[in-house]
């Protein structure tokens, strides 16, 4: 007697449990998406960077399994108009208050790690992507370049507002920028503290993929619908890239340890202006629970 059996479907892999942030596995996309939830503002919080370490590891271990179901990393948004605000404003002004080095580029290095690890794929044959829906500002917009393709709804705005209190982005902004445009671009992009919009970034070249607003996880399954049928070609030259223009970790510490001591170095009146920069994050994150956008997007520059 023949006896039927059939093959044993292969178990779906638990999620991370996260703090500030949700995971979802998307087997159509072949993706592993992060939303990013911080709280009390869409900042980098330390909860939240301890969150995308998490999703990183998890994420490079289901990718390494055979047959995975991850092709792509997806580091989006879960906070209606915002992608992040950047820094935790709050914790550098109190570290900034304490003299606290160690415990400012502690958390430095904690946002280079996280950058770092997007920007190499998380060293395994994945793509990340930054799925851009609302405003990326300071280190969220740091967040997006250090992904290796960049997707975004066109209503949003992206710069680097830190001049306004009278520093720089230091956890990979110069890095990332020059392996999208020339530097001499890059370095206006970093000191003017202009916020552009993505359709204005997508005609420089930092915006990989532009989506109306609404349609962003529409471009996103477009685009990797586009990336099965084309995956050799991606692959090549996704290799291309980091051969050509590898990103350099201990480049990347160097910059964020300039930083570090620039921001102990800050006067009085730099650190009143981060503390009004603090307020408007928690204006726009009242805004976001209240279902609207709070106040102009200039308002809330933060970084």
């Amino acid at each position: 007697m023949t006896i039927l059996t059939h093959p044993k479907m292969p178990e779906e892999p638990e999620l991370p449990r996260l703090a500030q942030a949700s995971v979802s596995l998307d087997r159509e996309l072949q993706a592993a998406v992060l939303r990013m939830a911080p709280r009390p503002r869409p900042c980098f919080t330390p909860a939240l960077l301890d969150d995308i370490a998490r999703f990183q590891d998890w994420a490079a271990r289901l990718a390494a399994e055979p047959a995975s179901p991850v092709r792509h990393v997806v580091l989006a948004s879960a906070t209606p108009g915002t992608y992040n605000l950047g820094g935790d404003l709050a914790l550098f002004m109190r570290l900034i208050g304490a003299r606290d080095r160690q415990a400012l580029l502690d958390y430095a290095l904690r946002c280079v790690r996280a950058a770092y690890r997007f920007a190499v794929n998380l060293d395994r044959p994945v793509v990340s992507v930054a799925l851009v829906e609302g405003n990326a500002l300071g280190g969220g917009f740091e967040a997006a370049l250090s992904c290796n393709v960049i997707i975004a709804e066109r209503q949003a705005q992206m710069g680097f507002p830190e001049v306004l209190f009278n520093l720089f982005p230091g956890m990979g902004a110069y890095t990332f920028l020059t392996r999208r445009i020339a530097p001499a671009q890059a370095e206006r992009l970093i000191t003017s503290g202009t916020l552009h919009s993505a359709e204005r970034l997508h005609e420089m070249g930092v915006v990989d993929v532009l989506a109306e607003p609404g349609e962003g996880e529409a471009a996103l399954r477009e685009f990797t619908r586009e990336a099965a049928r084309r995956g050799n070609a991606l692959r090549a030259v996704q290799e291309m890239r980091r051969r050509y223009r590898p990103v350099r970790y201990d480049e990347l510490v160097e910059i964020t340890e300039m930083w570090v001591d620039m921001a102990l170095e800050l006067e009085e009146r730099d650190l009143r202006v981060m503390e009004r920069l603090v307020r408007a994050q928690d204006r726009r994150a009242a805004g976001a629970r209240g279902g609207a956008d709070a106040g102009p997007a200039g308002a809330s520059s933060v970084a």
